[in-house]
């Protein structure tokens, strides 16, 4: 199960203004099926084409902390 936190919720309309979309389908696809994974001190990191996604494992509960777009190299 997911759960956005707060500041995840308000990361949609923050990168709205900016002409970055994402939906909520493309962060949980990117945490179910990742390119990448890694850590972030206590938290995981995944990411998946042009998106990364800081997250929370809390039991079943998965907890997106934030997410944000990244540019390939």
């Amino acid at each position: 199960m997911f759960y956005f936190t707060k500041y995840a919720e308000q990361k949609f309309d923050i990168l709205n203004r900016h002409k970055v979309f994402f939906t909520k389908e493309q962060i949980e696809n990117t945490v179910n099926i990742p390119d990448k994974i890694g850590k972030k001190g206590q938290l995981l990191t995944t990411q998946q084409e042009n998106i990364k996604v800081v997250y929370k494992k809390d039991g079943e509960i998965i907890k997106i902390i934030t997410f944000y777009p990244i540019r390939h190299v």
